[in-house]
């Protein structure tokens, strides 16, 4: 065991890990927690620091896939092809039609999943192009069970990210965060069992909110703080969204970690770049949680 002290950072092929805390990790540890990732460790050590070289989905490495995530501002897609991302973009939504056919001949099938209603006329020209295409929804069989009550109002993208985290750590509790539109808290215990989460306010719409709700204060960009004690009205609007949010996490960190001592903290989204080096809590960040997650569960679907 390697133990890592102070405000360590491990950079991995495909995640990040920051532990503010002690925090101990091994090759070892990395093959048995996460038994469906190929693991290869590099022999890099400088300022305490060991880089990991981590590929995902090492068991079938034959079956290949275009993955496309529709979210509230952007359409992200990546290629998969033995078990790794070999290409990834993003486009417009108009455009997904475009991203599946210059990906149809080496990738099938496509799997597509949105937050909001998919225009017919963008399905039915996508589908032209890959007619196995299929769309996420919480009808399709998944690697987990989940506790959820309106399983109907549940998102593709919360069920892709319980799915990625399930993946990617087996036999651990996951919270799994996901830093975007809404801030997203979804938790699955070590029997992969999704107990459900959480829905908070994303840092844009705290900004807009505070602007809409008003009747003076101004619409702010959203940017890193300079300090925590603003001198000016933006200035005191950014610390407090963002240092705000970032108390948020921590706290809610804190609680899960009283129930479950032993669980992994995944954090992702676009805005994820603001928590993951200022949270106090150890995490593991990765920008691809809900993209892996699609292709487990689109592997799952094309083997059954």
């Amino acid at each position: 065991m390697v133990p890592f002290c102070g405000a360590t950072r491990i950079r991995t092929g495909d995640t990040r890990i920051f532990s503010p805390l002690l925090y101990q990790l091994s090759y070892s540890t990395l093959i048995t927690e996460a038994a469906n990732i190929n693991t290869s460790i590099l022999s890099i050590k400088e300022k305490g620091i060991i880089i990991y070289n981590i590929h995902t989905f090492g068991k079938d490495r034959s079956f290949m896939g275009l993955m496309i995530d529709i979210g509230n501002t952007r359409t992200k897609y990546a290629y998969f092809s033995k078990g790794r991302i070999r290409e990834r973009g993003s486009c417009s939504l108009e455009d997904t039609p475009r991203v599946v056919c210059n990906y149809s001949k080496k990738a099938s099938p496509t799997m597509l999943s949105s937050v909001k209603p998919i225009p017919k006329s963008i399905l039915l020209e996508s589908t032209k192009h890959s007619p196995n295409l299929i769309v996420l929804s919480s009808e399709i069989k998944m690697p987990f069970t989940t506790n959820y009550k309106t399983l109907q109002t549940l998102g593709t993208d919360r069920l892709a990210l319980v799915a990625g985290a399930v993946f990617t750590f087996p036999t651990k509790p996951v919270l799994v965060i996901d830093a975007g539109t809404c801030i997203t808290f979804d938790f699955v215990d070590s029997k992969k069992r999704h107990l459900g989460g959480s829905i908070s306010p994303g840092l844009q719409m705290r900004l807009k909110a505070l602007s809409n709700q008003t009747g003076a204060l101004p619409v702010v960009e959203l940017s890193e703080p300079e300090d925590l004690i603003g001198t000016s009205t933006k200035e005191s609007i950014l610390s407090g969204v963002v240092n705000g949010a970032i108390k948020e996490l921590d706290g809610t960190i804190d609680v899960y970690q009283k129930r479950y001592p032993d669980i992994i903290v995944l954090l992702t989204g676009g805005d994820a770049r603001f928590f993951d080096k200022k949270l106090k809590n150890s995490i593991f960040a990765d920008e691809d949680v809900l993209l892996k997650g699609m292709y487990f569960i689109l592997k799952q679907h094309a083997n059954k």
